[in-house]
């Protein structure tokens, strides 16, 4: 086994106020209960809500926060996410804090929830980093999941762990919940999703691990969820195949068809896509 406990924290958001303060709470609370935890993982937009008029520098105050509560418990954090304003722009960007309350990572949302994201930026890289003795942790962002290129490419650069910090208060969770289980198989990996309630979404949180298997499923409520994880499994799916059987990434990796024909190697749309129109909200304008 290589063993490694994740705790999730599903908490109720503000969009008006900032919820630093209860953060903090809510960690100190966690590691309270559940000693054993080595990563805390908070839904997106957690610290500040959706409002781009929040939007923070990085580094900066907001962030150092967060530092110094990772270095206090001596704990992985991924902070879930938060505007960040950079040179005019805005991006909405994801701080990994190790346990010595260092910057290990940060991640620009590649794909903001457009039309609706409105000014804010795509970022333009992916983003892994490495837990010593236990294995190679990705983030991706809500929307980002949609998009099975991004959980690909984190599989590609190594993820055996997904860490996935969403804000859904729409009707589409069940779409969301069902792609989790999805990329879980086709990527042979574990996924840790967290949404927020309240302002920060319907909640449902949502474990699954490399066989596609359900680990928690979580209420529309608060909640922390701590979960142990085996990274030794991600490998054994990735040696011998899901459940034993699809050995999808070797499969992918071997493939004959050259995928760089179609995307962005070469034209990044194709004469069908070209049909769909501007992208814009139903009756709006174009984004």
């Amino acid at each position: 086994m290589i063993p490694f406990t994740i705790a999730g924290i599903q908490m109720q958001i503000s969009g008006r106020e900032d919820n630093l303060a209860r953060i903090r709470a809510k960690i100190d609370h966690t590691m309270h209960m559940f000693p054993q935890v080595r990563m805390i993982v908070l839904p997106e937009l957690a610290a500040f809500g959706p409002s781009t008029a929040k939007a923070q520098p990085l580094p900066g105050p907001a962030e150092r926060t967060f530092q110094e509560i990772a270095a206090r418990h001596k704990v992985w954090l991924v902070n879930g996410s938060m505007f960040e304003s950079h040179e005019g722009k805005v991006y909405n960007t994801c701080s990994v804090i190790d346990p010595e309350g260092k910057v290990a990572a940060r991640y620009r949302k590649a794909f903001p929830f457009r039309p609706y994201e409105a000014g804010v930026e795509a970022g333009d890289s992916f983003c892994v980093f490495d837990v010593p003795r236990v294995g190679r942790f990705g983030v991706l962002i809500c929307y980002d999941l949609w998009f099975p290129e991004a959980a690909r490419a984190l599989a590609a650069l190594g993820a055996e762990v997904l860490v996935h910090p969403v804000m859904t208060t729409t009707i589409d969770r069940d779409i969301e919940l069902a792609m989790a289980v999805a990329t879980a198989a086709q990527q042979q990996c574990y996924v840790f999703e967290v949404n927020g309630v309240g302002d920060g979404g319907v909640g449902q949180s949502i474990i699954v691990d490399p066989d596609a298997v359900t680990l928690y499923r979580a209420g529309s409520g608060e909640e922390i969820l701590p979960l142990e994880l085996d990274l030794a499994r991600v490998r054994r799916s990735r040696e011998f195949g899901v459940r034993g059987l699809g050995q999808v990434l070797k499969s992918f990796r071997d493939r004959r068809v050259l995928l760089a024909n179609t995307f962005d190697l070469g034209e990044r749309s194709t004469p069908a896509w070209d049909t769909l129109g501007p992208l814009r909200k139903p009756g709006g304008d174009a984004a």
